[in-house]
């Protein structure tokens, strides 16, 4: 149910978004930034966007993000997804405070944080597994809401700081990597759903036009 209200609530956002937008005279000039994330950068992980304004207070952005850890610090961590958001800025477009209303889609093969210890457990059939050596494989499709600020820096120049918490619907896959088997115990995909921050970071954005 809270998944069909958030989802909901974004629909209706794109909505009022596009509709302002073709309220505009068709000569307005609309700008476009393209974006690098630098919190990610130094530990390899890419995370590109580019926002384009619709109105003078309405963008709309979309981005990437790419994770090719086959093992990172030990854990898997590759991680790979593509989101779309609309943007409502309190002032003007790309400047000051703003929140959105975002959708993602990920494929993955990770070890979640949770499983980051040598605890032990004992399944029903009398098997001996450690956290440590499993991970989960898998995709999930995420809707949230995104509030945000914009510093200008420079005439083209923008720092973007965000963050994004919303409802993520997961199905995936465990595996012990020390026998290549699942661990779980289900016959296709285990489900989770959760309300958790999926999106954040630090965007270093470049005015095209």
């Amino acid at each position: 149910m809270k998944y069909k209200l958030l989802a909901g609530s974004i629909l209706a956002f794109l909505a009022i978004g596009n509709a302002a937008a073709q309220e505009q005279e068709q000569g307005q000039e609309k700008s476009l930034y393209v974006k690098g994330n630098a919190l990610f950068l130094p530990i390899g992980i890419i995370n590109v966007a580019a926002e384009k304004q619709l109105s003078p207070k309405y963008t709309i952005q979309a981005d990437a993000f790419v994770s090719p850890w086959k093992s990172f610090a030990g854990h898997e961590l590759q991680y790979y997804s593509v989101s779309a958001e609309a943007r409502y800025y309190f002032t003007e477009a790309f400047r000051h405070w703003y929140i959105g209303a975002n959708i993602s889609v990920a494929a993955y093969n990770i070890q979640k944080w949770n499983y980051w210890n040598d605890n032990i457990f004992v399944k029903d059939d009398g098997e001996v597994l450690v956290n440590s050596n499993l991970y989960q494989k898998g995709h999930s499709i995420m809707v949230g809401i995104t509030a945000g600020y914009q510093f200008q820096l420079s005439e083209r120049l923008n720092l973007d700081i965000y963050a994004t918490v919303g409802n993520s619907q997961g199905f995936y896959k465990g595996y012990d990597r020390t026998t290549g088997k699942r661990y779980d115990s289900a016959e296709k995909f285990n489900k989770s759903g959760e309300i958790i921050p999926y999106r954040g970071g630090v965007m270093i954005s470049y005015k095209l036009k």
